[in-house]
C-alpha cells in the first residue's frame, strides 16, 4: 500500500541511527527503563490521539520490555496533560501525546500558557503525518471545493463549518481556508468530534474540516461528502480527491500530525533510547496492520526533525491566527 511505503524509510533510518548514535551508556541500555512508562495523553479515551498513543505503545513497550501505561488527561485547551508533562522529572518516565493542536495551535490561542512548548519540552519522535478531509453534508448539494466558495460568496454567514472544539485543527483549517477564499463561513464548535459528526450527517450543519482518523469511515460510507484533503499532497487512502490546493484555493496546507513528547533536560541517551523504541514501533508489521486503515502515515525520525515540525507549524498558526482573528469563545 502506498501509504506506507515510509516502513523503508524508517528501517533505513534506524540503520543510519545504530550508527549514528553509537554505543548508549550502560544507564541508557542497562536500566533504562526498569519501571512502567506514564504517556499522558491530553485528550478523552476514543480520541484520534488516544487511538494512536495505544496502538504504537503496544509494540514500543516490547521494544522497551516495560510497561507502558496511558494517561487520559484531557481539559483546558490540551494544557492540563501537557503542563503534567512539562513539569515532571526529566527522567523518561513521563512522556506525553503531542498532537498538531496542543503544540502548534492552542499555544498561539490563549491568553496564558502554564508551559512555553520550545523550552519546557524535549521532542522525542513525531509518530504520524496526515490530512483533515473537507467534507459537508450528504444534504447538500455542493459537491466540489470551488461549488462550496461559490456558495459561501453567494450567501455570506449561512455556511456553518463544525469543529470539535474551539482551538482545534478543524477550526482553525477552516479560519484558514475563509482567509484565502474571501468567505463568510460561521464557525460552529462542539465538544469533541462525535457530536459534531452527527450533526453534520443530519444537515444541522453544512461543512466540517476533520482528521482522516476520525471521518474516513464515514466518507466511505457516503454518511458524509468529501471534498478535498487538507495538506500539500493526496492521500493514499483518497486518491480520487483532490488537495485542496488542487480544488482551488492555491497555497492551502493544513496538515495533522503527532508526535512524542517528554520534559526538558532529559539525558540524550534516554531521548535516543525511546526514539528508537518509538521508530522501530512504526515500521512494526503489527502497527502497521493496526493502524494502516485509520488513515495517517507513519512519520518517524530524529528528534531534532519533530523539533523543528514544531517550531515551524507554531509560527504558521500564530500567523493564521493573526490574520483570521480566531479565539477561544
Amino acid at each position: 500500500m502506498a501509504a506506507w511505503t515510509h516502513r523503508r524509510a524508517l528501517g533505513a533510518w534506524l540503520a543510519v541511527a545504530a550508527i549514528g548514535i553509537g554505543p548508549l551508556p550502560a544507564m541508557a541500555q542497562g536500566n533504562f527503563p526498569d519501571r512502567p512508562i506514564r504517556l499522558i495523553v491530553p485528550q478523552a479515551p476514543g480520541s484520534a490521539t488516544d487511538l494512536l498513543a495505544r496502538s504504537v505503545s503496544a509494540e514500543a513497550e516490547v521494544i522497551l520490555n516495560q510497561k507502558i501505561i496511558i494517561e487520559n488527561k484531557p481539559g483546558a485547551g490540551f494544557t492540563l496533560g501537557l503542563d503534567l508533562v512539562a513539569k515532571a522529572a526529566p527522567d523518561g518516565y513521563t512522556l506525553g501525546m503531542g498532537p498538531v493542536g496542543a503544540l502548534a495551535i492552542s499555544p498561539n490561542m490563549m491568553p496564558k500558557m502554564p508551559y512555553d512548548v520550545v523550552r519546557d519540552f524535549q521532542p522525542i519522535a513525531q509518530l504520524t503525518r496526515g490530512h483533515m478531509l473537507l467534507v459537508v453534508s450528504p444534504k447538500s448539494n455542493i459537491r466540489s471545493v470551488k461549488e462550496l466558495i461559490a456558495e459561501a460568496k453567494i450567501n455570506p454567514g449561512k455556511l456553518t463549518n463544525a469543529s470539535s472544539a474551539n482551538g482545534s485543527p478543524g477550526h482553525v483549517g477552516g479560519e484558514l481556508f475563509k482567509v484565502m477564499t474571501g468567505t463568510d463561513i460561521v464557525h460552529v464548535p462542539y465538544r469533541g468530534g462525535a457530536a459534531a459528526m452527527n450533526d453534520l450527517i443530519a444537515g444541522h450543519v453544512q461543512l466540517m474540516f476533520e482528521s482522516l482518523n476520525s471521518i474516513a469511515p464515514h466518507a466511505h460510507s457516503g454518511a458524509v461528502r468529501g471534498l478535498a484533503v487538507s495538506g500539500a499532497r493526496r492521500s493514499p487512502m483518497f486518491k480520487d480527491l483532490p488537495t485542496i490546493a488542487e480544488a482551488g484555493v492555491p497555497g492551502y496546507d493544513a496538515p495533522t500530525w503527532s508526535g512524542v513528547v517528554g520534559p526538558a533536560k532529559m539525558p540524550r541517551a534516554i531521548v535516543m533510547r525511546l526514539n528508537e523504541a518509538f521508530n522501530r514501533a512504526l515500521a512494526s508489521p503489527a502497527f502497521i496492520d493496526r493502524f494502516g486503515k485509520i488513515g495517517d502515515e507513519p512519520a518517524g525520525g530524529l528528534p531534532e526533525e519533530f523539533g523543528e515540525t514544531i517550531r515551524v507549524e507554531l509560527a504558521k498558526w500564530a500567523d493564521v491566527v493573526k490574520r483570521s482573528g480566531a479565539k477561544l469563545d
